[in-house]
């Protein structure tokens, strides 16, 4: 009785046990279930975030290629500039007459007496050149005409004697003709004796050296003892100008010969005369266009009464040269020109947002803008920059003054 007893209650126990353990179990399997189920909702919930991420992604990498396969300008308008053109050209001072002095007789430089920076009048001495062969010359062509001066003298009573006597018939006509030949020969020598003298005597006149006319010594070559050789291929002595008026030569395009004519006058600055300008008159032309460089040479005179100016200068030249009646004039930026083999083209953007290349017409370049004769209007679009890419017809979008002004602080 006993062991049932135990038996029934080991059963029980075992019983108890089992159950236990079964509760436990499905508790587990519940805590895992619903761990795995919010595994899976969060698994869920982040393949959903990458769909709409990558979503989002794809629009927004559509929408950029959509932005950078529109090409964006910038444009301007082309500038009317046909009523207040002005040439710009570049010129130097020149005197108005400029001469280098060279010696006219071979010597040594005996003294000078006026160096560079003095004004002289026409025909002061500038030198003196000591010339001691000239005039040894000149003694003895003297001496020589001297002689024949006796010797004429002589001829000239023989045949007067002669032809006395021929007419009482003394003597033969051959011998009174020989006493006329004589008679000839001592005149042709005096003659070129004389002609010997005055030739030496002008010469050792140049030993004085003068000037030629009124103005300022620019330069001195010579010192005292150098040796001068006489002629224009030897060293120059002086070099004198006139610097009042000044000559200025410009080259003037082609384009602009029309508007270029004598009586038209000339503003003229320097830099170092900053804030003054200095005016002249066109006085003529070459009539001719230099084939070298297409350009007509016009000179300008201008007044320089107090010899503040200096030949030689550098200068700037400006002279107004309004277009004629019905000449179009426009100016645009350089970096607008597109340069392909059929000749300079702009790029202008039509209303339908397409890109047109006009031929142009350059007339000067001014640096960072260029003159146009033909192909623009003043309303028409021209693109700034534009790709060497750009074809006839592609379609362009016009950059706003907002997205240039940004554009322009990012370059900043």
């Amino acid at each position: 009785m006993t062991d049932n007893r135990h038996s029934s209650i080991g059963i029980h126990g075992l019983h108890a046990h089992e159950g236990a353990q079964g509760i436990h179990r499905l508790r587990l399997l519940k805590r895992t279930r619903n761990v795995a189920l919010l595994g899976l909702a969060v698994l869920g919930a982040g393949l959903a975030g990458v769909a709409v991420h990558r979503s989002a992604t794809a629009r927004d990498l559509a929408l950029a290629a959509d932005v950078h396969a529109a090409r964006h300008v910038s444009v301007v308008s082309p500038k009317d500039s046909s009523s207040e053109n002005v040439l710009s050209l570049p010129g130097t001072l020149q005197g108005y007459t400029e001469a280098p002095i060279y010696a006219r007789i071979s010597g040594y430089l005996a003294a000078w007496y006026k160096d560079i920076g003095d004004s002289v009048k026409q025909g002061e001495l500038l030198a003196r050149i000591d010339t001691p062969e000239v005039a040894q010359q000149l003694v003895e062509a003297k001496q020589a005409h001297a002689q024949a001066v006796a010797a004429l003298a002589l001829a000239k009573s023989s045949v007067e004697r002669w032809e006395a006597l021929r007419k009482l018939d003394s003597v033969s006509q051959q011998e009174l003709e020989e006493r006329r030949n004589a008679y000839a020969q001592a005149t042709a020598a005096n003659a070129l004796t004389a002609a010997t003298v005055q030739r030496l005597q002008k010469q050792l006149d140049y030993n004085q050296v003068v000037a030629p006319f009124a103005g300022v010594i620019t330069k001195r070559t010579v010192d005292v003892g150098n040796l001068i050789d006489a002629g224009g291929s030897s060293k120059q002595l002086f070099v004198l100008t006139l610097s009042d008026p000044l000559r200025i030569y410009v080259q003037v395009p082609q384009g602009f010969t029309r508007r270029v004519k004598p009586g038209d006058s000339a503003s003229v600055t320097l830099a170092e005369w900053p804030g003054r300008v200095f005016t002249g008159s066109i006085v003529r032309t070459a009539k001719a266009i230099d084939t070298a460089s297409r350009t007509l040479q016009v000179e300008i005179n201008l007044p320089n009464p107090k010899g503040e100016l200096l030949p030689g200068a550098y200068a700037r030249v400006d002279i107004k040269a309004p277009a004629t009646a019905g000449e179009p004039s426009f100016r645009v930026p350089s970096n607008t020109l597109l340069f392909r083999p059929e000749g300079p083209r702009v790029a202008v953007v039509g209303s339908d947002g397409k890109v047109h290349l006009q031929p142009v017409t350059i007339k000067r370049e001014l640096g960072v803008e260029v003159e146009l004769g033909s192909g623009v209007k003043a309303d028409d679009r021209i693109v700034l920059n534009p790709a060497d890419s750009l074809a006839e017809g592609d379609a362009v979008v016009v950059a706003s003054k907002a997205e240039k002004k940004l554009e322009a602080k990012k370059a900043g």
